[in-house]
C-alpha cells in the first residue's frame, strides 16, 4: 500500500458515480464555457462562504491578480504580504508593476504578523494581502484594524484555507475580498486549474467579473484591460459535486491531524490551533531541527513529504530587485529551515497515520 501526499484516486473512486453523472451532463448540454453550472457553483459557494458576489476565474493566481487589479493596484503603489507563501501571492503583484513590500511571520501561525504590517504602511500602500497558510486563518482583528485605520483594503489569500473559519466567519467573507484555488490538491480543488473571487462590495463585484472576461461587462465593449479567465464549465461541475463533501472532508482532516499530533507532539513541534478559529489542515506541517535528514529517512521508508517553502520570497532571485537580504525577516527563514508536511487528504487510513508517527518517532530514538 503506497502512501501518497494527496491521493485524488481514492476520492475519484468514492464520488465516482457523482462525478461521472455531472460530466455527462455537461457533455450532453454542448455548454463548455461558463453557463448554467458556473453560475450555479458561484451562487452555492457565495452561500457557502457567507458573501454576497462569488466570481469564478480560470485560477488561484488570477483571481488574487484580478482583485488587485479591480482595486487599482499599479505601479508606484505597494501591497504588503507574506514572504512565507506560495509565490503567487506576490507574483501577482509584481505583474502590475507594484512594489512587493514583505513583513514578518508569526512562528506559533506561520502567518503574517499584524505588528510588522503596521511598521510597513506607507502612503503607497494600496493593499494588504494575508495569506491564510496552510490552512489557518491569519490574525484577521489586528489586521482590519489597521486595514480601517489607515484605509488600506485587505485582500485574502484563502487559496490553502476554503472552509476555515476565524471567529465563526468563513474565510474570504472578513476582507474587502478573498481569492481561493481550486488547484486539484486543495481541500476543494477542481480536476484542472480553477479560482473564486469573493467580496460584497456590489461595484466591485461587478469590476471583477469583467476584468476576468477582457474587461468586458457586455460583449465586444472593453471598459477595462482585462484578462481571459473563465472557469471552464466540466470544472464547474465537479466542484459542486465535491462541494458537497467539503465539510466532512474538512473534519476527517481534522481527526487525521489530531492523531498525528497525539503521537508525535513529544518528538517534534505540532501545529497549534488556537480556539478562535477552525484549521482545515490543507497542510499538516511540523518542525522540528533535523527536517532535511527526516525527509531523507521517510522517503527511504517510503513516506512522502513535503517543504513548504524551502527558501522565503525575498530571498528568490526573481525579487532581488527589492534588495532584501539574509535576515532580514528572522523567522520566515528560520522555519524555512523547519518546515516538513506529512500526508494529509480525507482518505487517509488510520493504519497509514500511525505508521508514518512511528517512523518518525523511530527516526528520533522513541517507541
Amino acid at each position: 500500500m503506497k502512501i501518497q501526499m494527496v491521493d485524488l484516486t481514492r476520492q475519484y473512486h468514492e464520488l465516482k458515480k457523482e462525478i461521472d453523472g455531472a460530466v455527462t451532463a455537461v457533455l450532453e448540454s454542448g455548454q463548455f464555457i461558463l453557463g448554467q453550472e458556473v453560475k450555479s457553483l458561484e451562487k452555492d459557494l457565495a452561500e457557502y462562504v457567507g458573501a454576497k458576489h462569488a466570481i469564478s476565474c480560470a485560477n488561484g493566481t488570477d483571481a488574487l491578480q484580478i482583485s488587485l487589479m479591480a482595486l487599482g493596484v499599479g505601479p508606484g503603489d505597494e501591497v504588503i504580504t507574506t514572504p512565507f507563501t506560495f509565490v503567487s501571492t506576490a507574483e501577482v503583484a509584481a505583474l502590475l508593476g507594484a512594489k512587493v513590500v514583505f513583513a514578518d511571520i508569526m512562528e506559533h501561525s506561520f502567518n503574517i504578523d499584524p505588528k510588522e504590517v503596521r511598521k510597513k504602511i506607507s502612503r503607497h500602500t494600496k493593499a494588504i494581502v494575508p495569506v491564510h497558510l496552510y490552512g489557518l486563518p491569519a490574525d484577521m482583528d489586528e489586521l482590519l484594524e489597521i486595514s480601517s485605520s489607515a484605509g488600506i483594503p485587505i485582500v485574502e489569500d484563502a487559496a490553502q484555507a476554503f472552509g476555515a473559519e476565524y471567529h465563526g466567519r468563513k474565510v474570504c467573507s472578513i476582507g474587502k475580498v478573498g481569492c481561493v484555488s481550486f488547484f486539484p490538491s486543495k481541500n476543494l480543488g477542481a480536476y484542472g486549474d480553477a479560482g473564486m473571487v469573493f467580496t460584497d462590495d456590489d461595484s466591485l463585484a461587478e469590476k471583477i467579473r469583467a476584468i476576468a472576461v477582457h474587461g468586458s461587462r457586455r460583449k465586444y465593449y472593453h471598459e477595462y484591460v482585462g484578462l481571459n479567465s473563465r472557469l471552464d464549465t466540466l470544472q464547474a461541475a465537479i466542484l459542486r459535486v465535491k462541494s458537497r463533501h467539503l465539510d466532512r472532508y474538512n473534519q476527517l482532516r481534522a481527526g487525521f491531524a489530531k492523531a498525528y499530533t497525539e503521537r508525535l507532539r513529544d518528538v517534534v513541534l505540532t501545529p497549534e490551533v488556537p480556539s478562535d478559529r477552525k484549521h482545515i489542515f490543507h497542510q499538516y506541517t511540523i518542525r522540528t531541527e533535523g527536517r532535511d535528514k527526516l525527509l531523507e529517512f521517510l522517503k527511504s521508508a517510503g513516506i512522502p513529504s513535503a517543504i513548504y517553502y524551502p527558501v522565503p520570497l525575498h530571498l528568490q532571485e526573481a525579487y532581488g530587485n527589492l534588495n532584501y537580504k539574509q535576515g532580514d525577516f528572522p523567522i520566515a527563514e528560520r522555519l524555512s529551515t523547519e518546515v516538513l508536511s506529512l500526508p494529509m487528504h480525507p482518505h487517509l487510513k488510520e493504519e497509514e497515520v500511525e505508521s508514518i508517527a512511528s517512523r518518525i518517532r523511530e527516526f528520533y530514538g522513541r517507541k
